[in-house]
């Protein structure tokens, strides 16, 4: 298992899975368009060696293809979850010959934890820029209208002030650079470096913060494992990597722990009731996140390697580095789930749809409706209380392919009593469609018994007046397309009223502004679960039955462009062509 940062780079280039860059590349924009194009064709990972303004090299595109993640973790970390988990069924109830049959696990078990190394085994405190420099750091600029630079992998270390809880988070939340000695920090709703924060405020303590650059991919991964919050995430690094991980004081008198093998860690305080501008920055879920007010990290000092290198991802529309890093850490988790919710046998968030716009389970349904309470359980768990749409069912299938989830839950959808729609939640942070900053509504769908209907695979219905294009993406699922949302902002009320009867046999119905997203499951996640919002988007004839309100087919969901969402990104123009014209520069004739 890869140590470090290096250890993973030299893998790469024995597996010819890494190209260097050696022509100066620009970190404003530039060197983020060469990375996408190269992701889009599953091309290699990135070594920039020559980037303008900076003296440090830049590693993107380290997970970029399912074989790069394989690499860098190995089948080792998904075993030993398993055998962790079978553990619960295998010793209870407990006796020496269970114990001692299992004794091999235990060894493994032993090696999970941090371990205190001196600094000559501590390559981070090789050196340090006190008082902090961070303009000498190649941080990118990916999308023309971002606010100011980003760091894109932060690894952000707190413990809760109550030093008592011995309580820890490492999570990934992005940094906008201000200037030498000051940055933002978006802490999100429902994420531990926010829940740390507010502690702190409440205490009017500052917070004490660093921000890790590189390290073990483990660490990487870690930092964005939806765990729950009380499993540490220096932990879940150790265990992937199959030994203690090492850590060393900071020489400064600094709280928290630096990890030993980082490339970077960025030290300094996030005070209590100061907000700043942050943002807008182009996200992983392909729309520009608008600039709000978040808290502000003061930077200290900076410790570093001597020869650093600068670790950087690009996030934007799917498919991106998320993609894959995500597939891994729900395979590693996924034997976790049935231990920390009964009754959950798998579950899955779509990476396309930036992962909380849309979540699937199996679940058990052992008597009449066990589903719903299997439903809150799981909007009431972690990062999974901001799904904003949850799709449930009983019977085994294979999640990640949505198409046949969704055949399966239609077949058996009674939407008289198998859709919810809540109003009045929370929302993810970056999901706009809610019409006010992480406010929105969550939609549940049931799928669960045996079939009650026959689902069609092609619209052979009369031609509908209100439409231009049909294309069904799945049985039972269309998509149709027509005028704007600004041209008729009450289509999808409309198609109801006028075409209900043509479009009884489809279960539900997708309007968008182009019906041929259908073609691909990346494009029509994409372009439906991040675009529209249940308590407002959802259309439906329905009656009121005791509170409840009981739908009747179709349901038609308005998934079009509102004018108050967030632009999608796109790259600039001169941007565009400044690549194209340097791509033999960059690459000779390599091919990918």
């Amino acid at each position: 298992m890869h140590r470090n940062l290096r250890d993973f780079i030299d893998t790469l280039r024995r597996e010819r899975d890494i190209v260097e860059i050696t022509a100066e590349v620009d970190p404003y924009l530039e060197l983020a368009e060469i990375h996408r194009r190269v992701i889009a064709e599953g091309g290699p990972a990135l070594l920039f060696t020559n980037v303008k303004g900076s003296n440090y090299p830049v590693f993107s595109n380290m997970f970029g293809t399912i074989r790069r993640v394989d690499l860098a973790f190995g089948p080792r970390p998904e075993q030993l979850m398993k055998e962790i988990i079978g553990l619960t069924h295998k010793l209870v109830p407990p006796t020496l010959g269970k114990l001692w049959g299992e004794r091999g696990l235990f060894l493994e078990l032993m090696k999970v934890g941090t371990k205190n190394v001196g600094r000559d085994k501590a390559p981070i405190l090789d050196m340090v820029d006190a008082p902090a420099k961070l303009s000498q750091l190649p941080v990118l600029t990916s999308w023309h209208e971002d606010g100011g630079p980003f760091v894109t992998l932060p690894l952000v270390y707190t413990e809760h002030p109550d030093l008592s809880k011995k309580d820890h988070n490492l999570g990934m939340y992005r940094v906008q650079v201000y200037d030498d000695q000051t940055t933002g920090m978006h802490w999100q709703i429902q994420k531990g470096g926010g829940f740390h924060h507010f502690e702190a405020e409440q205490r009017g303590e500052e917070l004490p913060v660093t921000v890790f650059l590189g390290g073990p991919p483990a660490l990487i991964a870690s930092a964005i494992a939806p765990v729950p919050e009380m499993l540490p995430e220096l932990l879940l690094t150790s265990l992937i990597l199959g030994e203690k991980l090492p850590v060393t004081a900071d020489p400064a008198g600094g709280r928290n722990p630096l990890i030993a093998e980082a490339e970077f860690a960025i030290v300094g305080k996030v005070p209590p009731h100061e907000r700043r501008l942050e943002g807008p920055f182009g996200d992983h879920f392909g729309y520009y996140s608008l600039a709000h007010e978040f808290p502000v990290f003061n930077v200290d000092r900076v410790y570093h390697r001597k020869d650093a290198i600068y670790p950087a991802t690009i996030v934007g529309k799917p498919v991106q580095e998320d993609y894959y890093l995500g597939d891994f850490l729900q395979r590693l988790l996924s034997p976790a789930f049935p231990l920390a919710m009964p009754g959950v046998r798998d579950l899955w968030t779509y990476a396309e749809t930036g992962f909380h716009a849309l979540a699937a389970a199996v679940v058990r349904e052992s008597y009449k409706r066990e589903t719903i309470a299997h439903a809150f359980r799981i909007l009431g768990e972690g990062q999974l209380t901001l799904t904003k749409f949850l799709i449930l069912t009983d019977k085994p299938v294979e999640l990640s392919n949505f198409r046949a989830t969704f055949e399966q839950v239609l077949e058996r959808f009674d939407p008289a009593t198998d859709l919810f729609v809540i109003g009045n939640t929370s929302n993810d942070t970056l999901d706009y469609t809610g019409r006010q900053f992480n406010k929105g509504s969550k939609g549940i769908l049931l799928g669960v018994g045996d079939p009650i209907r026959q689902l069609p695979a092609e619209y052979k219905g009369p031609d509908l007046a209100l439409v231009d294009k049909v294309q069904a993406f799945c049985k039972g699922c269309l998509c149709i397309s027509g005028a704007s949302y600004e041209q008729d902002p009450d289509l999808g009320a409309r198609i109801v009223q006028q075409h209900a009867d043509a479009l009884r046999e489809w279960p539900v119905v997708f309007l968008v502004d182009d019906a041929g997203i259908a073609k691909a499951q990346s494009s029509f996640l994409w372009t439906t679960f991040t675009r529209f919002d249940p308590s407002h988007d959802i259309y439906a004839e329905a009656d009121l039955v005791r509170h409840h309100v009981a739908y009747k087919l179709p349901i038609v969901i308005d998934a079009r462009m509102k004018p108050w969402y967030p632009d999608e990104v796109e790259t600039r123009p001169d941007i565009d062509s400044k690549v194209s014209a340097r791509w033999t520069e960059y690459f000779g004739k390599k091919q990918f």
